[in-house]
């Protein structure tokens, strides 16, 4: 069974894995405020329910919280959950340093 952390780490994967909801992910960054979905959606050459289905995708990673005012329903990122990736990436950006580090000292023959 996998931990609850992994099981994150695996939903920000899914989420991120695909160029359309990084797109609105990122519009969202850049945009430092809350969207509404209806502006969100006129950016995309799909229907809103598949713009809506890609967000689902993203709140459910964390990467967006969902808040509705009136009729309207609002978007905005969460980009601290990338912190996560962010962590699980160092440590095999160490694997790979100690591994580089490791060869040159064979290749100058002080292993």
């Amino acid at each position: 069974m996998k931990k609850p952390q992994n099981q994150h780490i695996d939903r920000i994967l899914k989420a991120i894995a695909d160029p359309t909801r990084r797109e609105i992910f990122h519009a969202l960054v850049v945009a430092s405020v809350a969207l509404p979905i209806t502006q969100i959606s006129q950016q995309y050459e799909i229907s809103r329910q598949g713009v809506t289905k890609h967000i689902k995708t993203l709140e459910e990673a964390g990467l967006i919280t969902i808040n509705t005012k009136g009729r309207e329903r609002y978007c905005q990122a969460n980009p601290k959950q990338l912190k996560l990736i962010k962590d699980w990436l160092n440590y095999y950006d160490k694997f790979w340093d100690d591994a580089l580090v490791r060869l040159g000292d064979h290749l100058d023959g002080e292993s």
